[in-house]
């Protein structure tokens, strides 16, 4: 069955003169938060010639053999390798995808990729990370200027510098598929919300499949639609989508879309591998979060996401059992 797509217009933000235009710069992010969950950021101030270091590295990284990635096993801290095992409760199936993903803090403790295999990535790898996370800082204040909060209020709640820091980069690697039909199902990233903050995403030019499904009104909801939008790639820009936490954080004001990176399928579809980098803002394990209404129970960050773990888990299973009833 064809994706039936519909035209959405998705906010293209400035930052530049941040500080000069900080009231703006929160109202059009507000304005996005409200009525798309999704937004593009530009003039952000990482050179593109930075970001295509950092994909460098990351192909890098995918280039070398599954046993050498192997030593930096996936674990539940939600930090390390996997391939193929990543499964999404709107498919009941693995993406077909590889991604390896770093934290600041204490959960990195023997998952680094030891210098030997990959020269140097330790440390290219937190100097990008630290530099998105700068970025992250500016968008917190103006979240929370909108919400009511002190203006460090979220910067506090997602401090990197701190041994219980969950913020997370992820490398992301899309395998080739084939262009011809083969009688097999793919799905590169099934449909989904995040869970954290605030996702900032980085995508090469040319390699499309990014697309978005908004429509969710309670954070609790885990139902989408079907009419879904492409979101261009264009290296230089960083794609933003408002996380579930978010949307709790502000009593369901901001939303949190769902959305996925379509298997190719249809003409005019990028079939070739594809690579992005995927920054998740989490906030440290022992941060408050309640919005300004009291919507929900106070939670830690910690108990926040094993909730969204369990919910996600529930959801594939519900799935998988309905998978398994049609067979």
């Amino acid at each position: 069955m064809q994706t039936r797509y519909v035209d959405r217009p998705i906010p293209k933000i400035s930052l530049a003169n941040f500080d000069e235009r900080i009231d703006q710069i929160t109202a059009d992010l507000v304005n996005a938060a409200e009525n798309v969950g999704f937004f593009t950021l530009v003039d952000h101030g990482i050179p593109v010639e930075e970001i295509e270091e950092m994909f460098s590295t990351a192909e890098r990284f995918f280039g070398l053999p599954d046993e050498v990635k192997a030593t930096v096993p996936w674990n539940p801290n939600n930090v390390g390798w996997e391939k193929n095992s990543q499964v999404r409760p709107s498919t009941g199936e693995p993406d077909t995808k590889e991604s390896y993903q770093l934290q600041f803090g204490e959960n990195m403790t023997g998952v680094w990729l030891e210098d030997i295999h990959l020269p140097g990535f330790r440390d290219s790898s937190l100097a990008f990370m630290h530099r998105v996370q700068a970025v992250s800082e500016q968008l917190m204040r103006c979240f929370a200027r909108g919400l009511g909060f002190p203006q460090d209020f979220f910067v506090q709640c997602h401090d990197v510098s701190r041994p219980i820091a969950q913020t997370t980069m992820r490398l992301l690697h899309y395998f080739a598929l084939p262009e011809n039909p083969d009688g097999k199902t793919y799905h590169r990233a099934g449909a989904h919300a995040d869970w954290d903050f605030l996702t900032l995403l980085f995508q090469k030019e040319g390699q499309s499949g990014l697309e978005i499904c908004p429509g969710r009104e309670v954070v609790t909801e885990f139902g989408i639609g079907d009419q879904w939008t492409k979101v261009e790639a264009k290296t230089g820009d960083i794609v933003c989508n408002i996380g579930d936490l978010l949307m709790s954080w502000s009593d369901d004001r901001f939303k949190s879309t769902f959305h996925r990176v379509k298997a190719p399928s249809e003409p005019g579809d990028y079939f070739g591998d594809r690579y992005s980098i995927a920054f998740f803002n989490q906030p440290c394990k022992d941060s408050l979060i309640q919005g300004p209404k009291k919507k929900y129970p106070l939670v830690t960050g910690e108990e926040f996401n094993a909730q969204a773990m369990k919910r996600n888990f529930s959801a594939l299973q519900a799935k998988l059992r309905t998978m398994e009833a049609a067979t």
